[in-house]
């Protein structure tokens, strides 16, 4: 799984072709922390089929302010650089984000 920061987050979020899964987390928060497993997870599973990121928002507080990222944790899914799906707090159970990975791969 990538490691984005503010340097990088355009890069390889906002300029890249294809679709990719994005984690906004942060390591003070405990329902992040709960679903990181099942992300890291995912990512062995899933990552020849599509891309998985992940940017501590505490660390990147502009980037998410400017992805709109008000609550976390938000599993996002973006298509060549636009947001296009997204899970947030209560919703971004391992359940859902499974079951939205499955859309895109």
């Amino acid at each position: 799984m990538k490691v984005l920061d503010k340097k990088n987050f355009e890069a390889e979020v906002l300029q890249s072709q294809g679709t990719m899964l994005v984690d906004f987390f942060s390591e003070t928060c405990e329902p992040c922390q709960a679903l990181m497993p099942s992300i890291e997870e995912f990512a062995d599973k899933y990552s020849e089929k599509i891309p998985f990121a992940k940017l501590d928002t505490a660390k990147a507080r502009r980037v998410a302010i400017g992805q709109k990222i008000l609550g976390i944790p938000v599993i996002a899914i973006y298509k060549d650089g636009e947001k296009i799906e997204e899970l947030v707090k209560d919703d971004a159970t391992p359940e859902s984000v499974e079951a939205m990975i499955q859309k895109y791969i």
